[in-house]
């Protein structure tokens, strides 16, 4: 028997089981004040066992809700996702609910709670490992999910929504190499998302089409935040032959690759050229602008938007994988190498 064969849980034997009515049970469910706590803990264990949902029927009666949910807020990459998720769910009428989970299983977990007490029509999850328990809880639950940026590769009928990060990689090491670099050096993103491993293999790709060697040297770990750009490019201009230029696989790696620059006395670009990746709002204010390969951030979390609302009507969605284009933006922040 699947899940679907199985019989539906309804809010009466939510209600007999707990040892109380069916309008307490609803109290609980839309959130409620006048309900003992006791009784709402107890309500709210019942309908978390049996993975209690309102609805039957998601395309003949919409929550208007999406869940849009991120590691961690602390970054303009995710504004911009936030910000496309909104003009989407706006123009549809539909409100989004904004949470983070800062990889804790505690906090993981008060959020399903929360998920179990609402409607929602669906979950975008942002940078999410799709055979996290996080994400089986939801399988289980049959509530609809995009995920934006995932870590590993997901299975089970997931869309994912994501940029072309191999192609934007290799466009942006082609532009270093057409300005006379011949040792690049690279900061990575974290291991386990896809987006970073792919961005590392266009660089990759770029060099060895141009018959240049991939020296493990001038390839060190950073984690797309600014400290480990500053770190990374202190450690490549500590080595005995420093690279020319580097290509940070974020921006705000990048930027924190500036300080590393700046403290050492050197400029960018005469003494090293850099070059991001995501294209955020305030690096065309930096000093100098960065160049950067844009990724269409906004426009990820409007087509996650788009795609989580067709699921939750019922629709069947044409593919489960879904790339935008990349865009290599010139500003001020490589130059050639000096003869």
């Amino acid at each position: 028997m699947t899940a679907q064969d199985e019989p539906r849980i309804t809010m009466t034997n939510i209600a007999r089981e707990a040892g109380v009515s069916v309008p307490t049970v609803s109290r609980v469910l839309n959130g409620r004040s006048d309900v003992a706590p006791e009784t709402r803990e107890r309500v709210e264990e019942l309908l978390r066992r049996h993975g209690y949902r309102r609805r039957v029927n998601r395309a003949q009666d919409p929550a208007g809700l999406i869940d849009l949910v991120f590691n961690d807020l602390d970054s303009p990459w995710a504004v911009e996702i936030i910000r496309g998720v909104e003009d989407e769910g706006h123009a549809a009428c539909v409100g989004t609910v904004v949470s983070a989970i800062h990889r804790r299983p505690a906090a993981s977990r008060q959020w399903l709670r929360n998920v179990q007490a609402r409607n929602t029509d669906g979950v975008v999850l942002v940078t999410s490992d799709v055979q996290s328990p996080l994400y089986a809880e939801l399988r289980r639950l049959n509530v609809p999910m995009v995920v934006i940026d995932p870590a590993g590769v997901p299975g089970h009928q997931v869309p994912t929504i994501g940029a072309a990060n191999w192609a934007g990689a290799v466009a942006a090491t082609e532009h270093l190499i057409s300005l006379g670099h011949r040792r690049i050096g690279f900061i990575a993103g974290p291991r386990t998302l896809v987006c970073s491993r792919t961005r590392l293999d266009g660089y990759r790709a770029a060099l060895e089409d141009a018959d240049l060697p991939v020296d493990p040297e001038l390839i060190v770990q950073g984690d797309f935040y600014h400290e480990s750009g500053f770190k990374g490019t202190a450690e490549l201009l500590s080595l005995k032959q420093p690279p020319t230029a580097i290509f940070a696989s974020s921006d705000q790696m990048a930027l924190g690759g500036y300080e590393a620059v700046r403290q050492r006395g050197l400029r960018v670009p005469d003494d090293l050229s850099i070059i991001g990746f995501d294209d955020l709002p305030e690096v065309r204010w930096s000093a100098p602008p960065l160049t950067t390969v844009r990724q269409p951030l906004s426009e990820m979390g409007a087509l996650a938007a788009r795609t989580l609302l067709r699921l939750a009507g019922g629709e069947r969605i044409e593919s489960l994988r879904f790339e935008l284009p990349t865009e290599l933006v010139l500003r001020d922040s490589c130059g050639p190498v000096e003869p």
